[in-house]
């Protein structure tokens, strides 16, 4: 099969919160294998695309070896992960065209959001794509709710009629006037949240990953924001939300409440 998109997942074993996350259990699989399995079943459905883990680690190599699952090791200094998805590509197929980042600590992640994105790279009228959630009343408010606690969680974006990302912020973005009127019109609010995905042409990779950090980014906390300061086009993918909805496991607690939701609702296995 000749690879045309390659999905790799980066899994480092360092973390400053969450030392060895890609190996931790969740409900008796390991995050690693559940996020590989979200890879390995876009991978079928598309045909044309393959996965790899990008590491850093030898235990995640051999972790890797006993699931079956495709591994590189890549260079511990690898500053990002997006630096790592873009070495492991070189190593494992340096003729794919495009790159999709699949974060190694977003084990829900829904298929259907990692083939979007491959398809709107595939177009080949953008550098970048990434998905987004229309917001509706009762979800904008609890991310209001949520900033309130934690203001620099949930990251929100304005994209134009054709879909291509304007910006992204960390604030909740636009600013609505007449928000009681538009409630009464319709159920959705204007808000998009963004979800932390994201597809590369192969070249837009090399730009993103040469570039310098860039001011917006710095502040904001945002890697996209380098994107749009270096005038790439970021197309955003509208996605409905997934049934177990969570942007990432960053700390102990993180997994703990993810095993409270799989024994509220059962283990969802791969989720399309």
């Amino acid at each position: 099969m000749t690879v045309k998109t390659l999905i790799v997942i980066p899994a480092r074993y360092g973390s400053t919160r969450f030392p060895g996350k890609p190996l931790a259990a969740i409900a008796g699989k390991s995050m690693l294998e559940r996020v590989a399995a979200q890879a390995a079943a876009a991978a079928a459905t598309r045909g044309d695309t393959a996965f790899v883990v990008a590491t850093d680690d030898q235990r995640i190599l051999d972790h890797c070896t006993e699931i079956d699952v495709p591994a590189v090791m890549t260079d511990p200094a690898a500053p990002s992960g997006s630096d790592r998805a873009l070495a492991a590509a070189e190593a494992f197929s340096p003729d794919c065209a495009a790159i999709i980042n699949l974060q190694g600590d977003a084990p829900f992640t829904p298929v259907r959001y990692i083939t979007a994105i491959a398809d709107a790279v595939a177009t080949g009228d953008c550098d970048a794509a990434t998905p987004c959630i229309q917001l509706d009343w009762d979800a904008l408010d609890a991310l209001r709710a949520e900033k309130q606690t934690t203001p620099h969680s949930g990251t929100t974006c304005v994209v134009d009629k054709g879909g291509r990302a304007l910006w992204f912020s960390k604030a909740i973005i636009p600013a609505i006037r007449n928000e009681t009127t538009l409630r009464k019109e319709t159920t959705l609010s204007p808000v998009l949240r963004h979800v932390g995905l994201y597809g590369f042409t192969r070249s837009a990779l090399e730009q993103f990953n040469a570039a310098p950090t860039s001011r917006y980014e710095k502040l904001e906390g945002l890697e996209q924001l380098r994107m749009l300061e270096n005038a790439m086009t970021v197309r955003c993918v509208m996605v409905e939300p997934a049934a177990i909805s969570t942007p990432g496991v960053d700390t102990p607690e993180d997994l703990a409440r993810l095993e409270q939701l799989i024994a509220e609702r059962g283990d969802p296995g791969v989720i399309h």
